[in-house]
Formats: structure tokens, C-alpha cells, sequence
């Protein structure tokens, strides 16, 4: 489902202009605020995108750097900027995060606008120029109620309002994740998935196996969303980039997968198998 605003802003405001010419009184100041903050809410990209980026202990240090690089050269690639010409605007709004526990989120890129060669290097650059951090636990929950009160801060409201989230396990830390989808998805935000499978899941690092079915039936939500696991270590930016391409031109992989939501069955992974992982380990 795309985001479509009200044009009646714009209505008003032609209308307004027309009365001044032709002298009437203008509306009060209340009527004036009202107009103004409609006018505010026209959307002037084409997707509002956050990228949360897990990195957490579990990431090694060398995939924290790929993750970096990928999307970092994902952005510039020739195939993403043909993909913004193509939109109707030409342009998106993206915001960069990184998130480990449930109280521990980082901005790293506030929201930009990219709409072209120049914006994207811009935002490429700074995303690389950041010191790579590591922190402690896995909190996919405290990344989407983090990201949520994003879009209502963001100053380019766009057509669509999407979550990309990329991490290497499940949830073991704050809220259960389903909730907190669930009440992303009822805000009309779609949720899509990079679930990071390059390494033999471990129980020193709290890894499970599946994490793909995980996100797939625990993580992601919203009309079209979906997931694209690496498990490749050497495919770990072009999966970066095919997920970037996808959620810019509002496209599924060739294999969709279907929104839990709409899923008449039980999801194939308990939904808080990093939860009782914790507890079984610390008992707490």
C-alpha cells in the first residue's frame, strides 16, 4: 500500500492567494496554523526509509565494516541511482540508525534527502567516516519503537514509510518483537528484513537456526514486505543492494513472502526463542 496525502492543502492555499488578489480578508491566525500544517504533510519524497543496523556483540568486526560498506555502496551504485530516477519524485528521504539493547539506538545519519549523484555520495561518506561500536544484547523491539517516532519528525514526508532492519539473531532483550511489528504495521509503516546467516549458528553467540523463517514470521509486516538473508559471506553487499533496490522501486523479490498478518498459520519459530535462550543461559 503506497501513502497518499490529501491534496486539499494545496487547494486551500491556491485559494487563499486568488481571495488576497482579490481582496478578502485572509482566515484567522488558527485557519492559517491548520492550512500550514496540512501544507507541511504533502509529500515531497517518494519513500520515507530508515535503515537500523544491528551491532550487537554477535557481529564480528569484519561484518560490521562489510555492513557499512554495503550500504554505503549501495547508495552510490548505478543501479540504486536509476531506481531514484525512475520514482515519480526522483527522490527518497532516508535516516541511518544503529541499535544493540533495548535502550541503546544511535543516529548516525538524521534524515536526508537523496535525489541524486551529489546527495548520495554525501550521505555514503558520512555513514563510512563513523567509528565502528559494538554493544551488548539483541533488541529488534527497542530498533522499531525507536524507528517509529522517526516519520513523525521527519521534515520530507513521503508516499511510503518503510523499516529496513539487518541483524544476526533474535530478540533477547526489551519488548517481544511481534507487539512491537504489529504496532508498526497498524501506522502503515512496512517493516522488510536482512537477516545475517554468513556464520554456523553458535550458542556462545546466542544464534538460532532458521533466522530467516524467524524474520519472516516474527519481524517483518505491512502490505509487500519481505526478507533477504544473507548467507553468504561474499554476497553480503549485494544482498545489501538488491534490498535497497527493492524497497526504493516498492518491488518483492521474485519469491514473495507473505506478511505475517495475512499468514493462517502458526509461525514456524517461536517468536521469543532469543527471549528463553537468555533466560535458559542467565536466568534473567
Amino acid at each position: 500500500m503506497r501513502w497518499y496525502v490529501s491534496i486539499g492543502a494545496a487547494l486551500i492555499a491556491g485559494a487563499i492567494t486568488a481571495s488576497d488578489v482579490a481582496g478578502v480578508a485572509v482566515p484567522n491566525p488558527r485557519a492559517r496554523h491548520e492550512m500550514q500544517a496540512a501544507d507541511k504533510a504533502q509529500p515531497v519524497v517518494d519513500v520515507e526509509l530508515v535503515l537500523a543496523v544491528d551491532v550487537s556483540y554477535s557481529m564480528d568486526m569484519d561484518e560490521l565494516a562489510v555492513q557499512r560498506e554495503g550500504y554505503a555502496q549501495a547508495i552510490v551504485s548505478k543501479e540504486f541511482l536509476q531506481a531514484l530516477k525512475a520514482l515519480p519524485n526522483g527522490k527518497i528521504s532516508v535516516t541511518y540508525f544503529e541499535w544493540a539493547a533495548s535502550t541503546d539506538q544511535k543516529i548516525i545519519i538524521p534524515w536526508r534527502v537523496i535525489d541524486g549523484p551529489e546527495t548520495a555520495d554525501a550521505v555514503a561518506e558520512e555513514i563510512l567516516k563513523t567509528p565502528i561500536r559494538r554493544a551488548s544484547r539483541t533488541s529488534i523491539s527497542g530498533a522499531i519503537y525507536f524507528a517509529m517516532p522517526l516519520f513523525e519528525n521527519n521534515p520530507y514526508p513521503g508516499l511510503r514509510r518503510v523499516i529496513d532492519i539487518s541483524g544476526d539473531g533474535a530478540n533477547n532483550n526489551g519488548a517481544p518483537v511481534t507487539p512491537a511489528r504489529d504496532e508498526a504495521v497498524s501506522k502503515g509503516i512496512i517493516i522488510n528484513g536482512l537477516p545475517i546467516m554468513v556464520k554456523d549458528p553458535s550458542y556462545s553467540t546466542m544464534d538460532i537456526e532458521n533466522l530467516d523463517w524467524y524474520y519472516e514470521d516474527c519481524v517483518i509486516g505491512g502490505p509487500g514486505s519481505f526478507v533477504v538473508p544473507i548467507k553468504d559471506r561474499e554476497k553480503f553487499k549485494e544482498a545489501i543492494r538488491t534490498k535497497l533496490l527493492l524497497e526504493v522501486a516498492g518491488r518483492t523479490p521474485e519469491r514473495p513472502v507473505i506478511p505475517v498478518a495475512e499468514k493462517e498459520k502458526e509461525p514456524r519459530i517461536n517468536c521469543l526463542v532469543g527471549e528463553k535462550m537468555w533466560q535458559d543461559r542467565w536466568g534473567r
